[in-house]
């Protein structure tokens, strides 16, 4: 699932993704989390809350530091949030992980965070290169979150990365693409897989508070309320080639929104 934007997008996981994994025989569920306090940041809170809505792992982004309170928290879980692989080494928590299921079949994901447009220290293009032969010496299944700005960017990883991991996604742009596809090399792709929260906004923002931004003047930031969705994809994946078989767009509507 894409960027969860503040307890709408909070809502709508708990709500509807229990109907999601049943209606698609869902074994495993990822989401980003980096918005899901009030539309910037991370709580323990606000983690666990989606972790006891049936997500597995949390993937992050550029504002994974918004929120001090998270650094504590991620150091003693390291294992169900991960913040972009490609930040400077000593950085709180890590960029790559394991979900293991019952009966032994495991997903590994790798977080990422773009350069377009952003600040990191070292290309994602080349410290994805090491994370994919580790994670593969664990499982053939490997879901990449591209979290960046540009959708070129996006695109050439998803290039770069075909038919060596499963699945790339794209996050942080809140608009959900409608370019899902296999590629050639059987890595499943979209460029954004869009945000749960709400739609009647300016990305998750109130339109009102957004707009007096884009003209000048000073307002802050607040969380829409209207027209709230679940967005994501539903992959198949190969068990034993790790090759992606399917990718489906999800959009559900939260009731009452």
């Amino acid at each position: 699932m894409g960027d969860v934007v503040g307890r709408p997008g909070l809502q709508a996981v708990r709500t509807l993704l229990p109907r999601v994994r049943a209606q698609h025989g869902v074994d495993v569920v990822v989401a980003n989390a980096e918005n899901s306090d009030q539309g910037s940041g991370i709580t323990s809170e606000t983690a666990h809350y989606l972790l006891d809505s049936g997500v597995q792992l949390l993937t992050s982004g550029n504002h994974f530091y918004s929120k001090k309170a998270i650094l504590p928290w991620v150091k003693e879980h390291p294992d169900l949030l991960l913040r972009p692989a490609n930040y400077p080494k000593g950085t709180p928590g890590k960029g790559h992980g394991v979900v293991k299921l019952p009966d032994g079949r495991a997903l590994g994901v790798i977080n990422l965070e773009g350069r377009v447009f952003m600040r990191t220290e070292a290309s994602p293009f080349e410290v994805v290169e090491g994370l994919v032969e580790e994670l593969r010496q664990q499982t053939p299944c490997i879901l990449v979150d591209m979290h960046c700005e540009a959708s070129s960017e996006k695109n050439a990883m998803g290039v770069h990365l075909d038919g060596r991991v499963s699945v790339v996604v794209g996050t942080h742009t809140h608009v959900q693409t409608a370019d899902e596809r296999i590629l050639p090399g059987g890595t499943a792709f979209i460029t954004d897989v869009g945000m749960c929260g709400p739609l009647d906004s300016v990305i998750g923002m109130k339109k009102e508070s957004s707009l007096a931004r884009f003209l000048g003047k000073p307002a802050p930031y607040e969380v829409a309320e209207r027209l709230v969705y679940l967005q994501g994809v539903v992959v198949d994946i190969d068990d034993a080639t790790g090759r992606g078989r399917s990718i489906h767009r999800v959009r559900e509507h939260l009731p009452g929104t």
